[in-house]
Order: structure tokens, then C-alpha cells, then sequence
């Protein structure tokens, strides 16, 4: 297969007339200035690598304008966010996250990592396949034509001391042990069935949710199978005040000390941080997660996001709860919330963010061979056009630019993964109508009655 890109971000800078040649799912040739060949296919604007959306819950979507509509905080948006969990299954579960991972992939995202705790019926007892849900995300993320890193998270309290109610009662395995024969199950049936746009991680949900005597337990998992562990860290100043109470130490500390920290780590948000906490993940080359447009929902705050990338913890990025799916408005949120902070411009170049859109996500989800164009990367490729009404006027030594600080994903034409055409002309592919498919299964979860009481009780 050939495709030839007007322009083309290949890491170092954008070059003209590329040809990008692919042998099945792997990028085999990747030359700049020259003609196009008779039967390859055009693609005109900025051809960058597929972006990685490296935290994602994918219910979250249903919760879109609906928790816009009051005042409150992450703890009274954490109340609706429980009620759609409340009401999802297996079939339901599939059917929403196709959408909203086709939904991505018009965004030009082509590998989602899927922060995943909604395992089990509502008041906790197993499906008669444990991994029911698991695998519905997994099956939605081949549907909609992406790859998935499945995140599985560990989810074992309702914060510290205090045990799992009502809708968490869906989250938890009882123990570390309990999680860790669970996820075996996930990781090796993923392995045996071929599937080789899915792969298994970790998660540990934050220190609230897993006990200090059980981190190591998730963290060591993850060392075991060489799988990505994620965890929220210091999202919430409650969280900090909690964990320095408890154990007298802040959260990234405490994950120090249980050994969660390290370059097969990444901490999502990463918002309330100390200097010994931010030195902590640098030294040991923990990833950090950003999800700028989540965290402003949400009124988090604004993390040190540069301080973090100077310690030496590589930055990527997440739509999280998808207020917005934009890896764009993403990255360039990264330099325009650093603005906000100091007053100054100029922390971020165009290539590091695009970097940490690309590479970074995909390194921070298990899957380092993709993310960039060059010779056995993955054959993953998004075009952003250059003549719509946000980047029209961009001179080509600029089209990098364009892409981070102008362009949103409505601006993507075409995407290709893992050499296979998902999204054509702005259309998906695969799924015909992904506006109406995101309107039915949201509807499925947000109306009619509430599950009965005595299901969650049970």
C-alpha cells in the first residue's frame, strides 16, 4: 500500500511530497520530495503519525452537557457519573463504546488506552464470565476499527478505610490477589485469540481506592508482564489531605514506597504536586498523563506540566471523561494553561506537543512501535486539512503549528490504521453513522427507570 502526503510531521519537521509505503500493518518505506506514484493515494494537508488518547473512561461520554448544566464540584459530578455506571451492561457497554471510539478515530486517535473499573453487575457480584466487561471494550475497540490498551483497573475501597457502597460495589475484586487472578484470565485469552489490536495493562485507581498493603501487589503484576501500570495521582487536593493523614506521606510518595513508580508507570493528571513529589517521578522517568480539557471541566486545576517534562517524566495526553474528544485542543491546552500559570508564552514547541500526542501516548500505553512514520512503525496515519476555515492561510514551515494551535478534530480527513483505512473524507468506515450511533446508546444508559434497589444492594 502507498499513500502520498502533501505534507508529512516526520518528528524532526514537516517535509513535502512523502511517500509512506506500508507491507500489511507496518510502515516498510517513508520518502520525502517525490512525485506521486500513479497508485498511491493521495492525501492532502499534514499527515502526522495516529494519535494515542492515553486515559480514557469511555462511559464518561454519556455524562457530556448533562453535568454542564450545574454548579458543583468533582465529587457532585462523581455522583451522575455513578448513576450511568449503575445502569450499564455487557451488550450496553459494547454498544457505547464503539461509538465512542469511532468518535475518536474521526479525531484521528488510533490507539485508545481504556481506564477500565466497571467489572462487574450492579452490587458486585461476577458475570458469568468475570471479563464480560473487559471484553466488551475490547470487541467495541475492534468494531470501531482502533486498538485498545485495556487498562484493568484495581478498585478496592470507597477512599481510605472505608469499603466499597452502592455503585462502587460494581468496581471491586475484594483484594489485590483477587484482581491480580481476574486480569490473568484478560491477559492471557488476549494473548490466545489473536488479537492483535488489544493489549492488557494496569491500573491502580488511586490511593484512595487500593490500600497501601495492596499497591505492591498491582504494581508488581504490571512488572511481571511487562504491561503499563496507570494510576490517578493527586488529582484532588482531598486526595493529598487524605493520604498525608493516613500515612503521613503525600500520594506519589506513598506509590514510591509501595514501588509503583518507574518508566513503565504513568500518573494520570498529576495536578497537586509537590517539588519532592514532581523530583520523584522525574528520577524515576514516570509518565505523566495530561488531560487539560478534563481538568478544567472539572475545576482541578492546572498542573505543572513543564516542571514534569524538565524532571524527565515523559508527557502524554488524555480526553479522560470527554467533555471534548480533541487530542488537539488537548496538547495546545497543555501550552495555553502553562500561559495561564505563569504569564509567560513559548513553554511547548509544536513538536513536543505533537510528540506527546503521539509517541508519548503510545509509549505510555505498551505500544512503543507505533506513534511515529518511519520504517516498522505501525502504519497509523491521520490527515489534518490546510484549507479549512481554523488553518487556512498556514504557510507549510508552519502546518505543525496549524495543527496544535489551530486546528481542531473536525479538521481531520483521513485515517489509516495499522494500514487499513478507518476514516475517509471526515467519514468513518466502519461505523455508518456515529452521531446517531453515540445518540442511541447514550439514550440506552441516561433515560427510563433507575436498576431496582434491590439489585444494587445485592
Amino acid at each position: 500500500m502507498q499513500w502520498h502526503a502533501q505534507f508529512a510531521w516526520l518528528g524532526d519537521g514537516v517535509a513535502a511530497d512523502v511517500l509512506i509505503e506500508a507491507d500489511g500493518e507496518r510502515i516498510s518505506g517513508i520518502t520525502p520530495r517525490v512525485p506521486a506514484p500513479p497508485d498511491a493515494r493521495h492525501l492532502p494537508g499534514l499527515t502526522l503519525p495516529g494519535l494515542a488518547n492515553a486515559h480514557s473512561h469511555a462511559f464518561h461520554r454519556a455524562l457530556r452537557s448533562r453535568v454542564q448544566a450545574h454548579s458543583g464540584t468533582f465529587w457532585t459530578w462523581r455522583e451522575q457519573m455513578y448513576r450511568v455506571a449503575d445502569r450499564l451492561d455487557p451488550d450496553s457497554y459494547r454498544a457505547l463504546a464503539t461509538a465512542v471510539f469511532a468518535e475518536m478515530a474521526l479525531a484521528g486517535i488510533s490507539c485508545v488506552g481504556e481506564f477500565h473499573y466497571l467489572h462487574h453487575r450492579p452490587g458486585g457480584a461476577p458475570y458469568g464470565d468475570p471479563n464480560a466487561m473487559g471484553e466488551a471494550l475490547i470487541a467495541a475497540a475492534s468494531d470501531a476499527g482502533i486498538r485498545i490498551t485495556l487498562l484493568d483497573t484495581c478498585y478496592l475501597t470507597g477512599g481510605i478505610g472505608r469499603p466499597l457502597a452502592g455503585p462502587q460495589l460494581r468496581f471491586g475484586d475484594g483484594t489485590a490477589g483477587n484482581w491480580a487472578r481476574r486480569v490473568d484470565g484478560l491477559h492471557e485469552q488476549t494473548g490466545k485469540s489473536g488479537r492483535s489490536h488489544a493489549r492488557v495493562g494496569a491500573a491502580i485507581h488511586s490511593v484512595r481506592a487500593v490500600p497501601r498493603e495492596q499497591l505492591n501487589a498491582v504494581a508488581s503484576w504490571a512488572r511481571e508482564h511487562r504491561a503499563p501500570l496507570h494510576v490517578h495521582l493527586s488529582e484532588q487536593p482531598a486526595e493529598n489531605r487524605d493520604c498525608l493523614d493516613a500515612y503521613g506521606m503525600t500520594p506519589a510518595r506513598l506509590l514510591a514506597e509501595a514501588g509503583a513508580l518507574g518508566a513503565l508507570t504513568t500518573a494520570v493528571h498529576a495536578t497537586h504536586l509537590t517539588e519532592e513529589d514532581i523530583g520523584l517521578l522525574g528520577t524515576t522517568m514516570t509518565g505523566v498523563c495530561m488531560c487539560p480539557t478534563t481538568e478544567r471541566d472539572l475545576a482541578d486545576g492546572i498542573g505543572p506540566a513543564r516542571d514534569l517534562a524538565d524532571a524527565g517524566s515523559p508527557i502524554c495526553l488524555g480526553s479522560d471523561q470527554h467533555a471534548v474528544v480533541d487530542l488537539f485542543e488537548e496538547a495546545r491546552a497543555v501550552e495555553l494553561h502553562e500561559r495561564l500559570r505563569t504569564r509567560a508564552r513559548g513553554h511547548w514547541t509544536a513538536g513536543e506537543l505533537l510528540a506527546a500526542a503521539t509517541s508519548g501516548g503510545h509509549h505510555g500505553l505498551g505500544w512503543p512501535e507505533a506513534g511515529r512514520l518511519e520504517p516498522g512503525a505501525y502504519a497509523d496515519l491521520v490527515t489534518v486539512a490546510l484549507d479549512s476555515v481554523r488553518t487556512a492561510g498556514a504557510a507549510p514551515d508552519h502546518a505543525a503549528e496549524a495543527a496544535v494551535f489551530a486546528a481542531t478534530a473536525a479538521d481531520v480527513r483521513h485515517v489509516v490504521v495499522s494500514g487499513r483505512q478507518v476514516v475517509r473524507d471526515g467519514r468513518h468506515l466502519l461505523v455508518e453513522d456515529v452521531p446517531a450511533a453515540l445518540a442511541r446508546s447514550i439514550a440506552a444508559v441516561t433515560t427510563g427507570p433507575s436498576p431496582p434497589r434491590e439489585i444494587l444492594r445485592r
